[in-house]
C-alpha cells in the first residue's frame, strides 16, 4: 500500500471510530436515562466534560509547554531548525508556528495549539543532536501534519466523549451503591432486574471501551501524520530513519507524563525492549530494527498511544 492509500485509509478509519464513539455515548445515555428515569446524570456529565475540555483546548499550548519546561527559540538561537520549520510550513500552506525547545537528552518532539494560527512545535535538544537534516525534516513534517490535520480538535472531541462516559459512569455507579432503584415501584423493579444487570455491566465496561477507542484514534492519527509528513517532504525514508533512531535511544523524556504522552512524536517513556529497535555500538538502529514490535501481542497494542515503530516504518516503506 502506498503513502496516498495509507493516508486515505487512516482518514476513513478515524471517522469510523468517531462514529462508533458517538453511537456508544448515545447508547450509554439512553441506558442511564431508562434505568434511572432521570437524564440529570448525563446532563451533568456533558456539561463538566465539555467545559473542562474547552478550557484545555483553548489553553493547550500554554499548559503543555509549561509541563514540558519548554523555552522559545528564535532564528538566531537555532537557524537550521528555524529554516526547516519555515520552509515546511510554506510548503504545507500553514502559518509559521512558534518554535520551542525542551532541554532533554532524549530525542523527541511534539506539536500543540488550538488551531494553525496558534500552533507550537517543540523539539528536544537531544533531537537536534542525534538526527541529520533529512531525518529532522521528517519529524518536523510529521508535527506540522498534526497541525494541518487539526488533530488537537479531533483529540478534544474524543476527550469530551471519553469524559462524558467516565463522569456519567462514575455518577451512575454511586447511584447504584446508594440504591438507584428505590424511586421505582415494585413492578418496575421486578421487570427491570435483568436490565439492571446490563446497566451495571455497561457502567463498568463502557469507560474501558471508551478509553480503548480513544487510544485507537490516537494511533490512527499518528499513522495519518506519518503519511502526510512523508508527502510533504517527498522523502518517506527520512521519517522512517528518524523513527528507528529515536525509538532505539534508551533515554526517556524527563518532563513527559501520562497526560501529554500522546502528543510526543514517539513514546516519550523509557523504551521497552519488546517494542523498540535495538541499537548497535554506534547508537544507530541495527539492520533488524523493529522485529521486536512484530512479536507484540494484539492485546498489548490496544493500550498504546502510538503504533509500534515497526508498523509505522513498514507503512512508510510501502510494506
Amino acid at each position: 500500500m502506498n503513502i496516498y492509500a495509507h493516508k486515505d485509509a487512516n482518514i476513513r478509519k478515524t471517522w469510523a471510530l468517531l462514529t462508533v464513539f458517538f453511537v456508544v455515548v448515545i447508547g450509554f445515555g439512553y441506558v442511564l436515562n431508562v434505568y434511572f428515569n432521570n437524564p440529570t446524570i448525563l446532563v451533568i456529565a456533558v456539561v463538566i466534560s465539555v467545559a473542562t475540555s474547552i478550557i484545555s483546548y483553548w489553553y493547550s499550548d500554554r499548559i503543555v509547554l509549561s509541563m514540558a519546561n519548554a523555552r522559545p527559540v528564535t532564528r538566531g538561537h537555532a537557524p537550521d531548525l528555524y529554516a526547516i520549520v519555515e520552509n515546511l510550513s510554506i510548503a504545507a500552506g500553514l502559518p509559521m508556528p512558534k518554535i520551542y525547545m525542551v532541554h532533554d537528552t532524549a530525542p523527541n518532539a511534539f506539536a500543540t495549539g488550538r488551531n494553525p494560527e496558534h500552533a507550537v512545535v517543540a523539539v528536544t535538544t537531544g533531537l537536534l543532536e542525534r538526527l541529520n537534516r533529512t531525518e529532522l525534516e521528517g519529524v518536523i513534517a510529521h508535527e506540522l501534519s498534526h497541525i494541518g490535520n487539526r488533530d488537537m480538535l479531533v483529540s478534544t472531541v474524543v476527550v469530551v466523549l471519553v469524559g462524558i462516559i467516565s463522569i456519567a459512569g462514575n455518577m451512575a455507579m454511586r447511584s447504584f451503591m446508594w440504591g438507584g432503584m428505590r424511586g421505582r415501584d415494585s413492578r418496575d423493579r421486578g421487570n427491570g432486574a435483568l436490565f439492571a444487570v446490563f446497566a451495571i455491566l455497561g457502567v463498568i465496561l463502557l469507560p474501558i471501551a471508551a478509553t480503548l477507542i480513544q487510544l485507537a484514534i490516537s494511533r490512527k492519527r499518528e499513522f495519518l501524520a506519518d503519511a502526510s509528513g512523508a508527502l510533504l517532504t517527498r522523502y518517506p525514508e527520512g521519517l522512517a530513519s528518524a523513527l528507528l533512531k529515536i525509538s532505539a535511544d534508551p533515554h526517556a523524556v524527563t518532563s513527559a507524563n501520562n497526560t501529554t504522552a500522546h502528543l510526543w512524536f514517539e513514546n516519550p517513556f523509557k523504551a521497552d525492549s519488546t517494542s523498540s529497535p535495538q541499537a548497535d555500538s554506534t547508537g544507530s538502529p541495527r539492520a533488524d530494527s523493529g522485529k521486536g514490535a512484530k512479536e507484540m501481542s494484539w492485546f498489548v497494542k490496544l493500550f498504546l498511544t502510538h503504533p509500534p515503530v515497526a508498523d509505522r516504518v513498514a507503512a512508510l516503506r510501502g510494506k
